[in-house]
This record gives structure tokens, sequence and C-alpha cells, in this order.
């Protein structure tokens, strides 16, 4: 955890959200530093933060997320994601959505390239009427576009 705020504060909250490692009472400056630090030792940096001085290091971190209701201008114009209610508690299901959501991607790109390649192939050799053509291409657009409803699945309940 890194803050700007007291030793005393920062070690009673990383306490109740069981964080090992604080940093308490560092400038922006410093926070950029360990996120890079910890880049440079080949770790992903997720950062999420709400104030002016988070701000530089939000837009250090592989991923900086701001908390949107009490967060100030800057913060939300740096980070990637804006958490819209200040729930922190949202963390994990966004992480769960959004690993769900790239898979779902991934799929679909895999699909609709083989399905191009497909149609592409058969009309070359000949094989392919325009109209049936026409058919399979639209037809996997609709698939390609069906799949990636699935992750509406993933989305977390709103009362969790």
């Amino acid at each position: 955890m890194l803050t700007g705020d007291n030793a005393a504060a920062a070690e009673r909250v990383a306490k109740q959200c069981d964080v090992d490692r604080v940093f308490a009472e560092i400038l922006p400056t410093e926070k950029v530093d360990l996120v890079r630090e910890l880049q440079r030792s080949g770790r992903k940096v997720m950062l999420v933060g709400d104030g002016v001085n988070d701000a530089p290091a939000l837009a250090a971190a592989n991923l900086g997320i701001a908390m949107g209701h009490r967060g100030t201008d800057i913060a939300l114009e740096t980070a990637d994601i804006v958490l819209v209610n200040d729930s922190i508690e949202l963390l994990p299901g966004l992480m769960k959505v959004s690993r769900r959501a790239n898979r779902l991607v991934r799929h679909n790109l895999v699909f609709a390239f083989a399905m191009i390649t497909l149609l592409v192939t058969l009309d070359l050799a000949g094989r392919l009427p325009l109209p049936l053509g026409v058919v399979g291409h639209e037809g996997s657009t609709m698939l390609v576009a069906l799949n990636g409803l699935r992750v509406l699945g993933a989305l977390p309940d709103k009362a969790e």
C-alpha cells in the first residue's frame, strides 16, 4: 500500500485489508518510483487512487483505477478505469469480468479469422457462390456478436 497519509492510519487500514507491505508518508514522486521499481522487477502494477498526489503513479502503473465519486479531476483523467461509486469491493468482480472479456475477444478473433480464411479459400477455389459467401460472413459476424454478449454473465451482482 502506498499512501501519503501518516504511518499509524496506514497501518490500521493495511491490517483491515490484509496488506503486508505499507509505504506511508510518501510523496507523489516516491509513489512513481515504487511503481517503476515493481515494474522493473517484472511485476504488473495495478494502482488505486483518488487524489492529485496519486495521478502520477496512476499514469505510471500498468493499470490505474480512480475512485470516481470523491476522486479529483486529474486522478479521473489519468486513470484507465474509474469506479463511479467508490466501492473498492468491486475490484475482484472487475478482474473477473475483464479476464472473461479478454478470453471472449480472443475466441472471437480466432473464430472470425478462421471463418474468413475458409470463405476466402472456398471463393478462390470457385466453390462458393456469392449468396452463400454473404450468408457465411454475416452469420459468423452474428455468432461473434452473440458470443461477446456472454461477458454479461460475468458481471457482478450490484448487491454483492
